[in-house]
């Protein structure tokens, strides 16, 4: 018999748990306080404490070649990104393929996650699940915590002075459903994240008036990129990566401005990051400059205070006769059937490998997957994690020593320090992030031995986007349709919009951007003489 893993949650992060564990050996069961699986991605139009909420028109940020199980690519006539209930669909047709469900038991609810009394000898853990009004426990030799951290809201009303003396309504984007309750009202929203765009958008065609108050501004990023193409799969590539690496932060930095800028001018908009080149995620949404063109909402800075019916800006500036306000802020991370100590192991900080063990742990047999955010989509980067661990509970990978993580730990804190402002960020480098969790179990994708023996599928790799079937490529769990998926991707990508054939399709050119790749350091030697 092979180890026992309680795993929380089914979700993305819980389905590719289970999925790993059984690659691995191990007997996985799976608790999900919900009546199916999809985690986020299951709409429900009630909002219920502990699990996660959506609203009704929700698309994803990430195409469906970037946002699939590395061995199972979406249908090729679905949209590039996709409804809500598209990917709930997607997520119930790989726990089915996969034979996921018999491992899931629905409607229990986690209570307590402790060690064993035995813990320093057998690395144990007492799990308590709740199911029909009656408590239970159960000893299982590992753990996966995989039920996210987009449950539970950061209400920040404390920030912003009376406040309390506001008589106008209060929510937090999460409990957001949809636009009808606010038509013909003025709506303040507190942020400039995805949700809060969305949300505004959306509003603006039913309310009065509507506002968003950002306190630091963001970078606005079109799904829609260069001739047409999905965003992601035209920025995020080896190719590209491998150029930030190199390039002097000053020029890296005027480059990504440069092209950020491209589309509008981020300070005619009020959107201009005060951080400038740092900082935050950027920001999807294909509408929001049109809106504020149209003045079908604006941008406001930070409120300085409430009174009963308005808010003051810190410009001086005073929107008046508010219905709503909308606290699109985020959410705490926080698993309240675990002790603290278990994932803020100094100082009262987040101290992870890699985001996913408690380095100060005596034995590894505990991890969380899904806590990392990065540019790429949380399906891959979950199943890489899943992949990881899942070795490490089966003692066919180990971990750094205690010194080595922590020392890997503060290296990544100075880094998002400098990057994000903050040194407790989610945020990380997709491509960097997951060459080093596939190198830890010998599936990073070897780009010179590919040059050398398949040169056509070694172009798609390196200048073509870095797809997820790239880490099934090679290495233990090879999926055998790998390369066929990474060079028919694009046809998959073209399918669902060439519904009226004009010409013979186009598209990327790889042999171009190797050209490019020679010719750079003459462009930028070009630049620096023109400007310096």
């Amino acid at each position: 018999m092979g180890k026992t893993v309680a795993i929380v949650g089914a979700g993305i992060s819980g389905l590719a748990a289970i999925r790993c564990c059984l690659e691995e050996g191990l007997e996985p069961t799976c608790f999900e306080r919900g009546d199916d699986v999809g985690g986020l991605w299951k709409f429900s139009d009630r909002v219920e404490d502990g699990r996660a909420s959506i609203y009704p028109s929700v698309f994803t940020n990430s195409s469906k070649e970037m946002m699939c199980f590395p061995d199972l690519p979406h249908p090729d006539d679905h949209p590039n990104f996709m409804h809500n209930t598209k990917i709930h669909e997607y997520l119930k047709t790989f726990a089915q393929k996969n034979d996921l469900l018999r491992y899931i038991r629905f409607e229990s609810l986690v209570c307590t996650i402790k060690k064993c009394p035995s813990f320093l000898v057998t690395g144990q853990w007492e799990v308590v699940v709740e199911k029909d009004g009656k408590q239970e426990p159960t000893v299982f030799d590992a753990v996966m915590v995989c039920s996210g951290h987009h449950v539970y809201p950061n209400l920040p009303k404390n920030s912003f002075p009376g406040l309390d003396q506001f008589q106008g309504h209060c929510l937090h984007s999460r409990e957001y459903k949809g636009p009808e309750a606010f038509k013909g009202k003025r709506v303040l929203v507190i942020g400039l994240g995805n949700s809060a765009s969305d949300i505004a958008i959306e509003l603006s065609r039913l309310a009065t008036q509507v506002i968003i108050s950002t306190r630091t501004g963001s970078w606005i990023l079109s799904r829609v990129a260069d001739n047409g193409y999905p965003w992601d799969m035209v920025y995020i590539t080896r190719f590209a990566s491998f150029l930030r690496k190199v390039l002097p932060s000053f020029v890296s930095d005027w480059l990504h401005v440069k092209k950020m800028n491209t589309r509008l001018k981020h300070e005619n908009y009020g959107l201009m990051p005060f951080n400038g080149t740092l900082g935050k995620e950027p920001l999807f949404n294909d509408e929001l400059p049109s809106c504020i063109l149209c003045g079908t909402l604006s941008i406001k800075p930070s409120v300085k205070k409430f009174t009963e019916t308005s808010a003051m800006f810190e410009d001086g500036t005073v929107f008046e006769d508010i219905d709503f306000v909308i606290f699109a802020t985020g959410y705490d991370f926080a698993y309240p059937f675990l002790d603290e100590s278990i994932i803020k192991g100094r100082n009262n900080e987040v101290t992870l490998f890699k985001g996913i063990f408690p380095p100060l742990m005596e034995k590894p047999t505990f991890a969380l997957i899904g806590f990392v955010q990065s540019l790429g989509s949380a399906i891959i980067t979950a199943d890489m994690q899943a992949r990881w661990v899942a070795k490490v509970f089966a003692n066919s990978c180990s971990l750094p020593t205690t010194k080595e993580m922590m020392d890997d730990i503060d290296e990544n804190m100075e880094k998002n320090l400098k990057w994000f402002g903050q040194s407790q960020s989610l945020q990380t480098d997709y491509i960097t992030y997951m060459d080093e969790l596939s190198s830890f179990i010998g599936a990073k994708p070897n780009i010179p031995w590919l040059f050398l023996t398949d040169p056509q599928l070694a172009l798609e790799v390196y200048f073509g986007p870095c797809t997820p079937y790239q880490f099934r490529l090679m290495g233990p769990g090879k999926w055998d349709g790998a390369r066929n998926a990474i060079l028919t991707q694009w046809d998959r990508v073209l399918k669902p919009t060439r519904t009226r054939v004009v010409r013979e399709i186009h598209r990327p050119r790889h042999l171009y951007n190797l050209l490019k790749m020679f010719l750079f350091p003459l462009l930028l030697l070009t630049v620096l003489l023109i400007f310096y």
